[in-house]
């Protein structure tokens, strides 16, 4: 089924940066200085470190068998039914979290830019924009992506440059406060956000990448320049702002564009800075969505995936707008079931496919060479 789509590792590898860098450039600074206080940046580290090793396992998942998705996967490891199974959680689990991040387009939008919007309008928008996308297919999503990857990185550079005035030392000393242990389990929830979920991308990856060997070298890469975004920015976040204010903030890095001010002449840019954001959450929505879409006709065994965008858009809507009923529940929700759905399907599920294939591993090999 489409199997002769085809992007670059370039592009890969922007889709990739995209997608490490979503949700997590508004919300994880937040998070981790909760926890990690000013040594928050420090805990991003060693989970962009920690990461990196679980995408070398997706990697090595995925070159066992080249031409196949995560959703054919299962079925060739586990078997018809219980691999159909695996990939009927996979799918649920990705358009549900779809919705979770319309709802944070919205609610964003919804605080700084449009308050008088009704979320549904805005959840609407946004589903339109990436339903639109998905229709047109994963070559238009990577060569849209090329283009605004250059005004994302201008934008960030410019945040960086004229924020940088407004660092004072002071709010990241002393260095270790918190213990190795506090940082440790801090960067493990950046582990799970930035790197866990990023089992979605071998919906991708190797099968629609042209050249195998280059695409590995993206995957890591990706990842790594996503996580140094969020390192930076978390450091900024907190050197800036403050611990205690980072943690208090729902988005602290939109709060650090509202503190650029050089010369009385260049202030009140932070609208522009949205812009970052927007970009951002919109490929990691239009992957997520994606993957849904493409699990699910895979599952269905349907020829084309876009008759399922519309139906499961207007799902994804939906969803978006009872999946939380206040921002308390939000943020519990996230870091419990939210958490643990991550990290069934992107950690535990990987590591059954790769005890399963190991034990099969002869048997799967003869299929392969005698189809």
């Amino acid at each position: 089924m489409m199997q002769d789509v085809k992007i670059n590792s370039y592009q890969f590898l922007i889709l990739v940066i995209f997608f490490t860098i979503g949700t997590s450039l508004l919300t994880v600074p937040s998070v981790l200085a909760t926890d990690a206080k000013q040594d928050a940046w420090i805990a991003a580290i060693i989970g962009t470190g920690i990461g990196l090793l679980f995408i070398w396992l997706f990697i090595t998942i995925a070159l066992w068998f080249p031409h196949l998705t995560i959703i054919q996967i299962n079925e060739k490891v586990f078997g018809k039914w219980i691999g159909k199974a695996f990939s009927v959680f996979f799918v649920l689990t990705t358009l549900l979290y779809t919705s979770e991040l319309l709802f944070y387009c919205g609610k964003f939008l919804n605080i700084h830019a449009l308050p008088s919007t009704p979320m549904v309008a805005l959840s609407i928008l946004m589903v339109g924009v990436v339903v639109m996308g998905v229709r047109l297919g994963l070559e238009t999503i990577a060569r849209s992506a090329e283009i605004l990857i250059a005004v994302f990185f201008v934008l960030f550079f410019i945040l960086v440059v004229f924020i940088s005035p407004e660092i004072k030392f002071e709010n990241i000393q002393p260095v270790f406060e918190v213990g190795m242990k506090k940082i440790v389990q801090s960067s493990l929830f950046y582990f799970v956000v930035s790197s866990v979920n990023a089992v979605i991308l071998l919906m991708i990856f190797p099968s629609f990448i042209n050249k195998m060997k280059q695409g590995k070298k993206s995957f890591l890469f990706g990842n790594l320049i996503g996580g140094i975004v969020i390192i930076i920015i978390t450091f900024l976040s907190v050197a800036v702002l403050g611990y205690e204010n980072t943690a208090r903030q729902s988005f602290p890095s939109y709060e650090l564009a509202k503190r650029i001010n050089v010369g009385d002449f260049v202030q009140r840019i932070e609208g522009l800075m949205a812009t970052l954001w927007i970009i951002a959450l919109y490929f990691k929505t239009v992957l997520y969505f994606y993957a849904s879409v493409l699990g699910t006709a895979q599952i269905l065994n349907l020829k084309d995936y876009r008759p399922l965008t519309l139906p499961l858009g207007m799902i994804a809507v939906v969803l978006s707008l009872v999946i939380y009923p206040n921002v308390i529940y939000q943020q519990k929700w996230d870091s419990t079931t939210g958490n643990s759905l991550t990290l069934s399907y992107g950690f535990f599920l990987p590591l059954l496919l790769v005890v399963i294939y190991g034990l099969r591993k002869k048997k799967l090999k003869k299929e392969a060479r005698n189809p």
